[in-house]
């Protein structure tokens, strides 16, 4: 016998309705809304602050390296006198770097210069635009 359409009882899947759906996809953009500014604003910090202990242990280096010579290295030599000795420099008791001198934490070289304007060297970093000056991320960050 063929039941009729009373007997036919309705079964509700154990899935999700559209509208159910839509307020979770509604509620999860709200908290990335408020999360994700947050959260690159606090990774641009890090890189800053990155930089600003780089700096400090180049500057450090840097200091060695005059105590050992009584000069720091000149502009041309730049930091690679750190790690590798300058051609006539006897007194050198390097390396003073463990590993290779870092790029800054956007991937750019720092800049290095003897005499420096600020001071007897300057060493920086151009920060997230790799430009002179600027502001927010792009603002140099040096030992100065």
């Amino acid at each position: 016998m063929i039941p009729s359409i009373t007997t036919i009882s309705h079964k509700r899947s154990g899935g999700f309705t559209l509208l159910e759906l839509l307020v979770v996809l509604v509620i999860l953009g709200l908290l990335a809304g408020y999360v994700a500014p947050k959260y690159f604003s606090q990774v641009g910090k890090s890189e800053v602050k990155t930089a600003q202990a780089q700096i400090v242990a180049l500057d450090k280096a840097l200091d060695q390296y005059r105590i050992d010579t009584g000069h720091y290295p000149s502009t041309e030599q730049g930091l690679a006198a750190l790690n590798a000795q300058p051609a006539g420099e006897a007194k050198w008791d390097g390396p003073y770097l463990k590993k290779a001198v870092p790029n800054d934490p956007w991937g750019k070289p720092y800049q290095y210069r003897m005499p420096g304007e600020h001071g007897e060297i300057d060493l920086s970093s151009f920060g997230r635009d790799g430009q002179p000056g600027g502001s927010g991320d792009g603002v140099d960050i040096g030992n100065w």
